[in-house]
């Protein structure tokens, strides 16, 4: 009854709970409603002030100043600009660039010239940050109008407030052109190109700031645009802005040089011929970071497809900041210049210069990074240092292999260009590469022996395996990796030894079972158990079994003995055998004469016993095969004890093969490092047979 009562009132709880949300919910939805609605009387009053203001009296002027003012206040608040353009404003605001017709009696003085008509771009430019408002804002005429203050200057005057309306007006000019290729290529049209070139030259850096920004923003996938840019004569004048120490006006150059470069290959050598390739590798180690990044994505950009032009990058200076910036917290930074490094790697000449500076430990590091651009950039830097003979030792002294090798790459294109940078490095094991590593694994640090041994258990051909991993004792340092407290060096033992059983037996794979030390006869399935011609009979858990001596002969040293030694058997009719089962023993025998058998798991290892007792080899080996199929993580240990029980070598060595494939999931297991211990010696035995014996192509 209690509990009920309980219940009860916290359901009532909740209820009441879920009221006040409900309440508090709607109360915002009318706040929301009252705001809405208060903000459309207010565009609406000031869209009514500005319908009746244009005139030069002063009255008016103030009232229009005060509204277009306040509407680009609201629209700094990208849901308050719908509404300013729901509230019809935008013609007005487009009215109001352009000044009043003058009074009959111009006395000169013009209250507020100039102010109206730069909170009006402003206020526009505002509104087009969201691409909806564009094309409506460009439909109400506003182009010809800007283009006409950007030529505000020509007046003769130079003002606070002249500069103030031609930045607004680029400014709008960007916004409105930001991703939207119709209307670049109209501001293009309603001439809008050369007065924002010749403004490049004005001494407000605002200005210059401003005016560069639409020209970036012009540029951008436009060619058209571009041709302009660059015949209205923009790159002398973009090309010292470089050298600014505004670090906003640089930012702005190099962006309009990157934009215009981009995909246009005639204006990349206008850009180089115009001398801008010092002052943009000047830029790497500006204090600005974005023009940094705009840099490094610039000099990727020259670097493209001009071999000379990648050789003269290298030259001049650009890999040391390059490399710096690799290091950078900076994303983007990290990301720019890994591009541009990658551009340059691609150049044979240039390639062993990165890696010498220290380029290759932050580029390998980069591949661990979150980011797919960054990680694909330098995969890419990579891949083209690898290409340089002098680089491959470096690549092994600093665990570039295993970097490669385990790194988990977000996309496709990066993990073929891993793929390829590994083949590279395999290509080039080989002459004076492979002599030099093998010097290292002598003569090197300790640290350096065991990278070269486990690079080269990866890359080497398998023809060097031999000359590696026994006669420079490549495979003693292997097996000391296994032995190491270090888990992480357990593991990169174990793959390469892996790698290197793999490799060798491709060379020479191990025979399915040994040769037969006498030719076999196999009398077939039909005699099998038969009694015709048949001349001795055993006695399995008291059943006959008819079989045929000169089969048993033929089959293994062991009936050998039995039927031409001095055992008792040589003259039984009837033969007893007390210690192994009727199915067993049939398919022993079956095997004897028919040189195959279906074996089964659950009675393999039976068979096995069987099979090893009476020197069959190669139905051991068939037994062993079966076995090795069912080998997991729970039962390698005493499958590893029943190779060793029966000699079973192919067994044992499938049970190597398994810990050292599977060596991570085992290394925490109980027993472990007792097994380990108990079974290097047959590792060690195991490689030095493979890797020592004869060639299959020999």
């Amino acid at each position: 009854m209690g509990s009920k009562e309980w219940q009860g009132k916290e359901n009532s709880s909740d209820r009441k709970g879920q009221k006040r949300k409900l309440d508090q919910q709607q109360e915002e939805r009318e706040s929301a409603i009252v705001t809405g609605e208060a903000l459309r009387r207010e565009v609406s009053a000031q869209v009514e002030i500005l319908s009746n203001t244009y005139s030069w009296t002063e009255a008016d002027r103030a009232a229009a100043k005060r509204a277009t003012h306040l509407l680009a206040e609201l629209a700094k608040n990208e849901d308050v600009a719908t509404i300013i353009v729901e509230g019809g404003a935008v013609p007005l605001l487009v009215k109001h660039l352009k000044a009043p017709p003058s009074p009959v009696e111009d006395d000169g003085v013009k209250p507020y010239e100039h102010e109206v008509e730069k909170a009006s771009a402003f206020a526009l430019g505002l509104l087009a940050v969201k691409p909806e408002h564009q094309q409506c804002i460009v439909d109400a005429g506003v182009l010809p109008l800007l283009v006409d203050l950007l030529k505000r200057h020509k007046c003769g005057l130079n003002s606070r407030a002249i500069n103030g309306v031609i930045r607004r007006a680029a400014d709008a000019i960007t916004n409105l052109a930001h991703e939207n290729s119709s209307i670049k290529t109209s501001v293009r049209t309603e001439g809008g190109i050369p007065p924002l070139v010749e403004l490049l030259e004005f001494s407000d850096a605002k200005v210059q700031r401003a005016v560069a920004g639409a020209l970036r923003t012009l540029a951008f996938k436009n060619d058209e645009n571009k041709k302009q840019i660059v015949e209205c004569n923009a790159l002398p004048s973009l090309i010292l802005m470089l050298r600014s120490e505004d670090s906003a006006i640089h930012y702005e150059a190099v962006g309009v040089l990157g934009n215009l470069v981009h995909s246009s290959p005639n204006i990349k050598k206008d850009v180089l011929h115009a001398g801008a390739l010092q002052p943009v590798i000047r830029l790497l180690s500006s204090c600005c970071s974005e023009s940094q990044r705009e840099a490094a994505l610039l000099l990727g950009q020259f670097a493209a497809t001009d071999s000379d032009c990648k050789i003269h990058i290298v030259q001049r200076g650009a890999v040391p900041p390059l490399i710096e910036m690799l290091q950078s917290p900076d994303l983007q930074l990290r990301e720019m210049s890994a591009f541009a490094l990658g551009r340059l790697a691609q150049e044979s000449n240039n390639q062993a210069g990165i890696s010498h500076s220290g380029g290759l430990v932050p580029l390998l590091k980069l591949l661990d990074a979150k980011n797919g651009s960054l990680q694909h950039n330098a995969a890419f830097a990579l891949y083209g240092l690898a290409d340089n003979e002098d680089n491959v030792a470096d690549f092994v002294k600093v665990g570039g292999l295993q970097k490669l090798q385990e790194g988990e790459f977000i996309v496709q294109a990066t993990k073929d260009c891993v793929a390829k940078t590994l083949k590279r490095l395999e290509e080039k094991i080989h002459g004076r590469v492979l002599t030099h590593l093998l010097y290292l694994m002598r003569v090197g640090e300790k640290s350096v022996q065991r990278q070269v041994a486990l690079a080269l258990a990866h890359l080497c051909s398998p023809e060097d395996q031999r000359s590696i991993f026994i006669d420079n004792n490549g495979l003693e340092l292997l097996l000391g990796l296994l032995k190491s407290t270090n888990t992480k060096q357990q593991h990169d033992g174990a793959m390469a030894l892996c790698k290197l059983a793999s490799k060798a037996m491709t060379l020479s794979p191990i025979d399915a079972a040994p040769p037969s030390p006498i030719s076999q006869v196999y009398l077939g399935e039909q005699y099998v158990n038969n009694a015709t011609l048949s001349d001795v009979t055993f006695l399995v858990q008291g059943k006959r079994f008819f079989a045929h001596r000169i089969c048993l002969l033929a089959s293994s040293d062991a009936f050998r003995a039995m039927f031409d030694g001095g055992y008792r058997e040589k003259d039984a009719r009837d033969i007893e055998i007390p210690n192994i089962r009727w199915e067993i023993f049939e398919l022993m025998m079956r095997f004897i004469y028919t040189g195959s058998v279906d074996i089964k798991p659950d009675i393999a290892q039976d068979l096995l016993r069987a099979a090893d007792q009476y020197l069959l080899e190669g139905l051991k080996r068939l037994c062993e095969y079966t076995i090795a199929q069912d080998i997991s993580l729970e039962n390698v240990s005493s499958m590893y004890e029943l190779s060793e029980a029966f000699h079973a070598v192919s067994l044992r060595q499938a049970s190597i093969l398994f810990i050292l494939e599977q060596y991570d999931k085992l290394i925490d297991r109980p027993g472990h490092s007792s097994l380990m211990q108990h079974i290097l010696p047959e590792i060690r035995n195991y490689f030095l047979r493979l890797l020592t014996k004869p060639s299959a192509l020999n």
